[in-house]
């Protein structure tokens, strides 16, 4: 079978899937979401011994720690997936919701229904418990969906593709509602966001590189983002123990995922209190701490930051620092070097943190809390698709709604137009 037919069959299996899943009941779609939950809990040895041989072939290609990191699924990881499709099924089901019905002085009613987008690609690296968290969102969401992940998680996106297929099964859904590609074939992710006919949208999670190559080659709309350089601002009238706490967590939580803080502007009035401290603990962990001029009359032994760091997902155990003057010349930092994705203020002053939730122009603003939190199972949304820092259709950790459209209903009663 050529690679051109196999995923024309599968966009095909996709697009017959999604025209089922519309009409799915939410008792049938939460079925199937408990049943997956049941299927892994049963596979959990056969996921962890398929997992370890990613994890080996990874280390072999010199995979560095980050993405070692992003790639193990071990018991905790699996105890969160199956805690993941729960809380999806246990999530308001959006499709069929009508809003804003309203009588027009034609006598009409006029409102809007919320409606599944219809088959989702989604293009993913590392991380093999994207799979559930894709597969349970696009099911709960009327969608099917059509999954390539990295070939670093190829033996572990295949045993977690089995599980899912059998929940889908066990409650009546068709089979090919979810599908995980089965090939490393690079020419295959060239052919999924090149196919209209039977893909409705595309959701790239990965290196900037292949978000990059998604949005220029993609035929098909794109929900992404590009990277997740964050920022943590500790201003001159922080809770300093707030402000370390949360700025430890947002760096070190962990260091290669897109929320970790990659740059920290502080308060010329703060600096001296706060950095020294900061800089020990974090230099404590492991990480490398670059600054600004300034900020080296402080932290002397730190190497100087230059421009291209100010602009840099590390991605890593590293950091960058800037001392600003106020609250202003953060807010310009941030706007002009971010990625848009989450920014975070510290400070326990009412009107600046207004300003700075009203001025930074990200998918998620934080006052007093870490960077970290954007998250869509911290959100409530059980599980994301991804983030977005698009500001058409989805914005921010992508859940339920994001994964939706809306069309007009119009109600009448033998009703028509004069004019």
């Amino acid at each position: 079978m050529s690679l051109e037919f196999y995923m024309n069959q599968i966009g095909q299996q996709a697009r017959a899937a999604s025209r089922l899943l519309a009409k799915a009941s939410t008792k049938q779609k939460n079925m199937a979401l408990f049943a997956m939950a049941d299927a892994l809990e049963s596979a959990r040895p056969r996921l962890i011994t398929e997992n370890a041989k990613d994890m080996d072939n990874g280390r072999a290609k010199g995979l560095d720690s980050a993405l070692l990191d992003r790639l193990l699924l071990d018991d905790k990881r699996i105890d969160g997936m199956i805690e993941g499709l729960k809380q999806v099924a246990s999530l308001p089901d959006p499709i069929g919701e009508i809003s804003d019905m309203v009588y027009l002085p034609s006598g009409i009613q006029r409102g809007q229904m919320r409606v599944p987008l219809g088959v989702i690609g989604i293009i993913y690296e590392s991380r093999p418990n994207v799979t559930i968290d894709a597969a349970s969102l696009c099911l709960k969401s009327g969608n099917a969906t059509i999954l390539r992940g990295g070939s670093e998680a190829f033996y572990s996106n295949q045993a977690i593709a089995e599980a899912v297929t059998q929940g889908l099964v066990a409650a009546g859904l068709p089979e090919y509602a979810v599908q995980v590609v089965n090939t490393t074939d690079r020419e295959a992710v060239g052919m999924l966001i090149t196919m209209p006919e039977f893909v409705d949208v595309i959701v790239p999670r990965g290196g900037k590189g292949l978000i990059e190559r998604i949005s220029k080659d993609a035929r098909v709309p794109v929900i992404k983002h590009l990277d997740g350089n964050c920022h943590v601002y500790i201003d001159d009238e922080a809770d300093l123990e707030k402000a370390f706490a949360i700025a430890m967590n947002a760096k070190t939580r962990r260091y290669g995922v897109c929320n970790a803080m990659e740059s920290l502007l502080v308060h010329e009035a703060a600096a001296e209190s706060i950095l020294p401290k900061l800089a020990s603990a974090l230099q404590e962990k492991g990480v490398v701490l670059v600054g600004c001029d300034q900020t080296r009359t402080i932290l002397s032994a730190i190497d100087s930051a230059t421009e291209e760091d100010w602009y840099t997902e590390y991605l890593a155990p590293k950091l960058s620092i800037k001392i600003v003057a106020d609250m202003d010349e953060a807010i310009v930092h941030i706007n002009k070097y971010g990625s848009h994705h989450t920014d975070a203020i510290v400070s326990q002053n009412y009107s600046k943190t207004r300003a700075f939730m009203t001025e930074v122009d990200s998918s998620s603003v934080m006052v007093n809390a870490s960077t970290s939190f954007a998250d869509g199972f911290e959100y409530g949304f059980g599980a994301e698709i991804g983030i977005s820092t698009d500001k058409i259709h989805a914005r921010g950790p992508v859940g339920l709604l994001g994964l939706t459209s809306q069309k007009y209903v119009v109600l009448g009663d033998g009703h028509t137009r004069d004019n």
